[in-house]
């Protein structure tokens, strides 16, 4: 029987980005049964004063392509994971990233759409807040919470599902291939499976790069 497996990404995330692709790795080597879902770390961030300047415009930028995401997952939910794969594989893999500001990735949002199949008019959703109509800023939020509601609300992103059991992470700078992604996973699965397991870390001496 196929293990579920639910991941809650951020496009904009390089640590997410990684993590996804190695699940698609997993994917080859072991039976799981593989969704994306939208999550925000501009929603996880809003209202955080204290972080650098650089980084609040870095999360105003975030909102669009989270925003196409809850889009897409709202009305054609079987295109968002080639949606993330295709602005994903722009922003990280295609050095695209770390942008600021409204509208900062519009143009790789419409490349996205057009690789994905999906319509161009979904990026409209990415300028549409609140209350304003077409705007699915509420779900975004509601997508936001949930992935919350699995681990709490002390972590980012990414939020892996594994077979129902949640987790944030796991958290790796390279992408391994072929039966170590399937090793790695099957680890992943037996801690995320023991009920009294909550936190493996250290600190990071190197940044994400799912290409090396």
């Amino acid at each position: 029987m196929s293990t579920p497996v639910t991941m809650y990404f951020d496009a904009t995330c390089p640590f997410a980005w990684v993590t996804s692709r190695w699940l698609k790795e997993v994917a080859k080597v072991r039976d799981i049964d593989l969704t994306y879902s939208p999550m925000s770390l501009a929603v996880l961030n809003e209202g955080r004063e204290e972080l650098p300047e650089n980084y609040r415009n870095a999360m105003e930028a975030a909102w669009g392509p989270a925003l196409v995401a809850a889009a897409l997952q709202l009305s054609e939910p079987d295109k968002v994971d080639a949606y993330y794969t295709a602005i994903g594989t722009l922003i990280h893999n295609g050095g695209q990233g770390h942008r600021q500001g409204d509208g900062a990735y519009d143009a790789l949002i419409a490349e996205a759409l057009s690789d994905a199949g999906a319509d161009s008019a979904y990026l409209e959703a990415a300028h549409k807040r609140g209350d304003e109509e077409g705007s699915v800023e509420e779900q975004l939020r509601a997508f936001q919470a949930t992935a919350m509601e699995k681990v709490g609300n002390d972590v980012g992103t990414p939020v892996v599902e594994l077979g129902g059991h949640a987790f944030f992470g796991p958290v790796i700078t390279r992408v391994p291939k072929g039966e170590e992604a399937g090793a790695l996973f099957d680890a992943a699965v037996t801690l995320g499976s023991y009920e009294h397991f909550f936190e493996l870390k250290r600190s990071r001496t190197e940044s994400p790069d799912a290409t090396a």
